[in-house]
């Protein structure tokens, strides 16, 4: 259970009131979920949006985590009779994992070490009195009394080396000098990174990071990342190197004054603490603290890009010809109803080498005229261009042909949903579906597909795979909450990211609906197999039913507010079907006629926006783009050719360009704006069309450097302002600290 300072603590970290970030912590212990908080509950969470009650919500995971980390940490202690008020206090206090691992670090069952052998042959009281400052009389005399052969301890020096060992592992496991130097390194350690000895001769994609240094505090994540997975393939190394001498001298006051008796033998075991136990645990914590905040921030973008593909522009219910391009094996043509119902497919050879260019004419032309085809959806795959190319000179000029990006089409095609939907159809039919279906609805097809292998982000296969799926699963029911779903229509994979919903209840409504017929009103939910009231109560606004016999069914209205719209409709003598879409009537409505005890402004704010727009889709409205003709492969380019675009993956150093010829070109983060740009989802996203300017193009290596700068107006130079000058006071040069260390450890 958590409590007024676990709140605080969470309200702090999200930047909210107390009173909103309690609220949300209520409600999701009540188990509602973070789409209804944000959409139906806004008087509770004073109007937050859901970015920040998701970020609640993630906090209060953390926090609930944390806190029975804390109880396992107290009982472990505990047991061992070892826990006063202070230490309960000390542990009850943090909010860090990392602290909270520091303090129990002493306590905590640990593996035989030189310090626990020490403790074996009876050193302890030895250790005791070398670490007192009340200390008098001769180490060397005293360390005699613990000669013993019996207990292996065969001189004095053996004696005041093994005390030194129980005190050094002491010095280590301090939590106030762990904090210090875990600081320490963060803020003044630097990278160096190396080739391996297998490599020293061969050029890699790594090669950049041969001999390279970095500040640790300055490491971006995809930096991060590209060198770990360097290290993973054998290629670089890497270490984290810090003024030992100096941080020492600074972390010493710590553990003992200069003043002690036994100061130099302190000093000697404390040398020893940081080389061989602190600073080697340290950096492994530094090391994982710097791939939890890369992992953070990968996921981070790949969740954006995710997010921004998932709300691309539908074309709606159309007739399609989906098309899955390719040479040897041919183009796999597949006919679909307005629905996504697969009516017939078949295979053409428009293209070399294996070019039946009459038949495959033929073919298409009577899948044209039987099924009455609007459109034909090419994916962007392998012989995209020259299926396009065939299309263009055979279809109406009045017909859409657009090429769709395939990206995930063949993990669709060969997974368990694929072959669910399709089980006596091969995966280059499904392959094919997918493409026809993404053009006409993409949220739909697209969730289908497991999120991480749509490919949409920056090193997605070396984050954390748990976190990962974690963040994507979020922003996925997050966008299918905030678009509706049709209840008549939409598959299981849909339904199951409706808020309150899940797997089971998903298939649960596909089964009924199959069974007893389309839905009449969103009330007949509660009649299917195990869809209790809860379920009812998170899901019924995020459910669409255009034939129900209640209009408000169709909008985002939610159930447990008709009752509002009900008085609307007596206060003005109106029906439900007058009010809606009629901006004149429901300009003349205000929100605080229409206040209840549980629903204030913001939800009859909403409730006439819905009924102003019923249903309104929040995705862009559909737009055909085509490539430039003529530019099919990396061959046709040449520098300084300006084409269109789309946005296929915006990572945190540039933006990907898909301009028709394969492979995508890379807009670095410098060539984004003439403005500087610290992050470069601000200024593009996925989906964007964009023109571009080709500035350098590496047919060997398959890379294309494009420019959207190159074609924007320079910024304007602003007149600086006038200063008054100042006497020149001339200063002692200064070594930069990192140059420093570069010439101290960049050659080992």
């Amino acid at each position: 259970m958590l409590n007024d300072k676990d709140i605080t603590f969470i309200s702090q970290k999200c930047q909210t009131r107390f009173d909103q970030a309690g609220n949300v912590v209520a409600m999701l212990l009540e188990g509602m979920t973070v789409p209804f908080i944000s959409r139906y509950r806004k008087e509770k969470t004073g109007n937050l949006d859901e970015e920040k009650v998701n970020l609640v919500n993630e906090q209060f995971e953390y926090v609930r985590e944390l806190n029975e980390r804390k109880e396992t940490v107290l009982k472990t202690i505990g047991q061992q009779g070892k826990l006063d008020d202070e230490l309960k206090k000390k542990i009850e206090a943090t909010y860090s994992k990392t602290e909270l691992e520091d303090i129990y670090l002493p306590f905590k069952p640990k593996r035989r070490t030189k310090a626990t052998v020490a403790k074996e042959k009876g050193l302890e009281p030895l250790a005791r009195s070398l670490a007192d400052e009340n200390f008098t009389g001769s180490v060397e005399e005293l360390a005699e009394t613990f000669v013993s052969e019996e207990k292996g301890v065969t001189s004095a020096a053996e004696a005041i080396e093994g005390a030194g060992h129980i005190i050094a592992e002491q010095f280590s496991e301090n939590a106030e000098l762990r904090k210090k130097v875990r600081k320490d390194m963060f803020e003044k350690g630097v990278l160096f990174v190396s080739v391996t000895k297998d490599f020293q001769d061969s050029r890699t994609k790594y090669e950049q990071y041969y001999d390279y240094s970095e500040p640790v505090k300055s490491l971006p994540s995809h930096r991060i990342l590209a060198i770990r997975r360097g290290e993973t393939e054998k290629v670089l190394k890497n270490r984290i190197e810090i003024d030992r001498e100096e941080l020492q001298e600074r972390i010493k006051s710590l553990l003992f004054t200069d003043s002690h008796p036994n100061v130099e033998y302190l000093n000697r075991f404390l040398e020893d603490a940081m080389k061989r136990l602190a600073l080697p645990s340290i950096e492994l914590d530094i090391r994982a603290e710097l791939k939890k905040q890369a992992d953070l921030e990968a996921t981070g973008v790949f969740a954006a890009n995710l997010e921004k593909l998932l709300l691309s522009s539908p074309a709606g219910s159309r007739r399609v010809l989906g098309v899955d391009p390719g040479y040897r094996t041919g183009c796999k043509l597949v006919v679909l109803d307005e629905t996504g119902k697969l009516l017939e497919n078949a295979v053409i050879f428009p293209t070399k080498p294996l070019e039946k260019t009459e038949e495959a004419e033929k073919i298409v032309k009577s899948f044209l005229e039987k099924y009455k085809i609007e459109a034909v959806a090419i994916g962007n795959g392998t012989a995209s261009r020259e299926t396009l190319t065939f299309f263009k000179k055979i279809v109406p000029e009045d017909l859409i042909l657009m090429v769709v990006s395939e990206a995930g089409a063949s993990i669709y095609s060969a997974s368990e949903a694929g072959r669910e939907e399709f089980p006596d159809q091969d995966v280059t039919v499904r392959g094919a579906v997918s493409i026809g279906r993404r053009f006409q609805d993409p949220l739909s097809e697209l969730v289908k597909i497991e999120p991480k292998s749509i490919g949409v982000g920056q090193y997605q296969h070396d984050v954390n795979q748990g976190l990962l799926k974690q963040k994507l699963d979020t922003v996925v029911a997050l966008v299918v909450n905030r678009v509706g779903v049709e209840l008549s229509t939409a598959s299981y994979h849909l339904l199951k990211y409706v808020s309150g919903i899940g797997e089971t209840l998903a298939k649960n409504i596909v089964r009924h609906r199959y069974e007893h017929g389309i839905f009449k009103r969103r009330e007949d939910l509660q009649n299917v197999r195990m869809f209790g009231a809860k379920a009812f109560q998170q899901s019924a606004g995020f459910l669409r039913l255009l034939s129900s016999e209640n209009p408000l069914d169709a909008t985002g209205i939610h159930p447990e507010s008709y009752f509002i719209v009900n008085n609307i409709c007596q206060k003005t003598g109106k029906k439900i079907a007058e009010l809606l879409r009629s901006k004149e009537i429901i300009s003349t409505l205000k929100p605080g006629d229409y206040v209840t005890g549980d629903f204030g402004i913001p939800t009859i704010r909403d409730i006439l926006k819905e009924l102003e727009t019923p249903g309104r889709d929040p995705r862009q409205d559909f737009e055909v783009f085509e490539f430039e003709e003529g530019v099919d492969s990396i061959d046709d380019l040449e520098e300084g050719m300006v084409l269109k675009g789309v946005v296929t993956n915006v990572t945190r150093f540039g933006a990907f360009v898909d301009i028709g010829v394969h492979q995508d070109g890379l807009v670095h983060i410098s060539e984004l704006s003439n403005q500087f740009v610290t992050n470069p989802e601000g200024v593009i996203s996925v989906e964007d069309k964009v023109k571009v300017k080709v500035i350098k193009i590496d047919p060997e290596l398959k890379r294309i450097q494009l420019s959207i700068k190159a074609l924007q107006e320079p910024p304007k130079k602003q007149r600086p302002k006038s200063r008054r000058r100042q006497p020149h006071r001339p200063q002692s040069p200064k070594e930069d600290p990192l140059e420093s260390l570069k010439r101290k450890w960049g050659a080992k």
